[in-house]
């Protein structure tokens, strides 16, 4: 298998986890249990990272492949690749949880495919300023970890899953806590569901471009440059 063709493979089968676990445990508990369905979100991108991030990076998601471009960690070329795949991904687990789905035990129709949304009394504007937010935080661990050579790649994966769980646990309940593009078209696409959805794009890619910058060109130590010596005069 070429090289690039298995790198979007891999950014094809995260996004698939992620919405097959994350959406399915909303599924499976009507929407009703917020730890479990942190836990199912958490755990499947920390797993995936941990099973392929050394392959592609492991990024899943297309805000945080936007933030990785803006701070030059991604050719453009690359990163449009991935936000396909992983757009792909997500919508090809959302067919499959259709394709699960019984009146009694896995109602697919009662909670709207899992497609994130916003909670009662929640504003357009708060719920776009809780995904700028909780994907900041996101971008940020990222970045810190998995990103910057000096962080703790071992425990990236730990890390980045366990603050997705946080982000879902305090989020979950104000807009589903999507922090991730992807995870809100694939489901949206399949049930033709596409309410306050460019709230789920605008969100998480300003929250983790702000975060990438930021840690880019202010937190990261960057090498110094050594200084130029003068040319000799023959």
């Amino acid at each position: 298998m070429g090289s690039s063709l298995r790198l979007y493979v891999v950014e094809f089968i995260g996004p698939f986890a992620l919405m097959f676990l994350g959406g399915g445990a909303i599924i499976a508990t009507g929407g009703k249990d917020l730890v479990a369905i942190a836990l199912a979100h958490g755990l499947a991108i920390g797993l995936m990272v941990a099973a392929a991030g050394h392959i592609s990076g492991g990024v899943y998601n297309p805000a945080i492949t936007v933030g990785l471009w803006a701070a030059g960690k991604l050719p453009p070329a690359r990163a449009i690749g991935y936000i396909v795949a992983q757009c792909l991904g997500s919508a090809f687990a959302a067919l499959l949880l259709v394709g699960l789905s019984t009146p009694k035990t896995f109602d697919v129709a009662a909670v709207s495919l899992g497609v994130p949304a916003l909670g009662p009394g929640v504003t357009v504007g708060q719920g776009l300023l809780a995904e700028i937010v909780m994907t900041f935080f996101l971008m940020f661990v990222i970045y810190g970890t998995a990103v910057d050579p000096r962080g703790a790649r071992a425990i990236a994966p730990l890390a980045i899953g366990l603050t997705i769980t946080m982000d879902v646990l305090a989020g979950g309940s104000l807009t589903g806590a999507a922090m991730n593009p992807s995870r809100a078209f694939g489901p949206a696409l399949v049930g033709s569901l596409w309410a306050d959805q460019w709230l789920y794009w605008v969100g998480p890619i300003v929250g983790a471009v702000i975060a990438a910058l930021l840690y880019a060109y202010v937190v990261e130590e960057r090498p110094a440059q050594e200084p130029k010596r003068a040319k000799a005069v023959a």
